[in-house]
């Protein structure tokens, strides 16, 4: 998979970005860098007045923000989870969040043999699942369903 190139997609960003953010007249910050080795090459990080704005419903206008940022960089629906936005760490707590939900229903299928369903979720929070449990040898993880009603399944390693 190609590599997104920062040192391009960062000019880029921080134009789109500044005139959205002016054009929408909210009261926000943000800076633009290289992403973790294991992570999305280019993160921005938000902060200012309206960052409730942002972190409001789940984190609905970020997702938005970040959504529309892919759309204006061209990145096919394979490549979008090259970008992150994040503000206040809210998606490094709630990538941790969903690690302990995945650990405690896979401990749940172990113990009583029985699936166990999350409800539907995007494709970067089902990753989080499949990879937190893709080490335990005591269940073993599908994802279900199609477009926005697609979940993850945790099954005993010998059911399905």
């Amino acid at each position: 998979m190609p590599t997104l190139d920062f040192e391009s997609a960062r000019p880029k960003l921080e134009q789109f970005l500044g005139e959205l953010l002016r054009a929408g007249r909210f009261h926000l910050k943000f800076r633009i860098e290289p992403g973790p080795p294991e992570g999305a090459e280019v993160v921005a990080q938000f902060d200012g007045e309206d960052v409730d704005l942002l972190l409001a419903h789940g984190a609905e206008m970020l997702s938005a923000l970040e959504h529309l940022a892919a759309k204006f960089l061209r990145l096919p629906p394979e490549e979008q989870s090259r970008i992150s936005f994040d503000c206040r760490d809210y998606k490094s707590l709630h990538e941790e969040e969903l690690r302990l939900m995945a650990s405690t229903a896979a401990e749940r299928v172990a113990r009583t043999s029985a699936p166990f369903a999350f409800n539907p979720m995007n494709s970067r929070e089902r990753r989080i699942i499949h990879l937190a449990l893709k080490d335990n040898p005591a269940v073993r993880t599908e994802s279900e369903g199609m477009g926005p009603a697609r979940k993850v399944v945790i099954y005993p390693q010998k059911q399905k």
